[in-house]
């Protein structure tokens, strides 16, 4: 893996409303707050892991 592509931006587009609590907290761990809101993250296999969970609440992007 390059220098370049050690961060991804992760995007919430849709709410936790209604979601398994264990979706809310890996949303919560990737530290997303609100719709909208975009954290950068390192691109390790733990948070890999937790984006694959709640994949269909977010919006990524490699940086």
């Amino acid at each position: 893996m390059t220098k370049k592509n050690k961060k991804l931006r992760v995007t919430l587009v849709k709410s936790t409303n209604k979601k398994l609590k264990s979706h809310k907290a890996c949303v919560i761990g990737l530290g997303l707050r609100r719709i909208g809101h975009v954290v950068e993250v390192e691109n390790t296999p733990e948070i890999r892991g937790m984006i694959n969970t709640v994949g269909y609440l977010l919006e990524v992007q490699e940086i």
